[in-house]
């Protein structure tokens, strides 16, 4: 049995977020409204929860991770350079995924054998105030990529088709009506500076404002929102950087 929360009511949407804190606290799934699609979210050290999303999906893929802080940076992930921090200061919350090292003592499985994370601090409300309840969550998008719900789901509804009753919580925020996915940066290397991966919702101005040494050489446009969900790397995320799961790096 699955549970909607309408989180356009104030109240309603306490006691979903309320609710899917729970449930993400017991290695369950929850889908939640990120900045421009809906994701299917659990606990990023639950090793169950993890195992229970790639199943969900059909897909195993290490997931980025989303964060209510900025300062959760530090606790997630190591071996960074001041530009990498400077980004996440001016960017976050908002359409940046950071990729970084993960701290080797961190005990969770999120099926990267390389040792990095995709770190990202959404803008959307209802996606910090659970974040704010649960800690990082590892979130991917709704869908089940190869089948007929591979494309990225904007609306509950989409969510709901393509995962049914695999979710514990649905938090409904409406229509997603963002496009632009995250621009993405590889912070890895604290001896060069950030490299871009793919420039998205950030532009590279703005980007370059901030970090003015900037590495553009590996730059790629982001994805065709509307692309034919067969091709377009959020139904495909082989496609993506490496060490990014493009559905939820959205």
């Amino acid at each position: 049995m699955s549970f909607r929360f309408d989180c356009l009511d104030e109240r309603e949407r306490e006691r979903g977020i309320s609710r899917a804190a729970v449930s993400v606290s017991e290695g369950l799934l929850v889908v939640l409204p990120t900045d421009s699609a809906y994701g299917v979210g659990t606990d990023a050290f639950s090793h169950a929860g993890i195992a229970l999303m790639a199943q969900a999906r059909g897909r195993r893929q290490a997931p980025p991770v989303l964060v209510a802080h900025g300062r959760t940076l530090d606790g997630l992930a190591t071996g960074f350079n001041s530009g990498v921090r400077d980004l996440a200061d001016a960017f976050w919350p908002g359409g940046l995924t950071l990729l970084c090292t993960h701290q080797p003592t961190l005990t969770w499985d999120l099926g990267d054998g390389s040792g990095t994370v995709a770190l990202r601090m959404p803008m959307h409300p209802v996606a910090l105030r659970l974040l704010e309840k649960t800690g990082p969550m590892a979130v991917t998008s709704a869908n089940r990529p190869g089948t007929e719900h591979a494309a990225v789901p904007l609306t509950y509804e989409d969510a709901w088709a393509a995962l049914v009753t695999t979710v514990d919580v649905y938090l409904d925020a409406g229509p997603m009506t963002r496009t632009a996915l995250s621009t993405v940066v590889d912070g890895t290397d604290s001896s060069r500076p950030p490299r871009v991966l793919r420039v998205g919702a950030i532009g590279l101005d703005a980007l370059r404002a901030v970090v003015p040494d900037l590495d553009t050489s590996a730059v790629e446009p982001a994805p065709d929102r509307d692309a034919d969900p067969g091709t377009e790397p959020d139904a495909e995320p082989d496609a993506e950087p490496a060490g990014t799961d493009s559905e939820a790096a959205r």
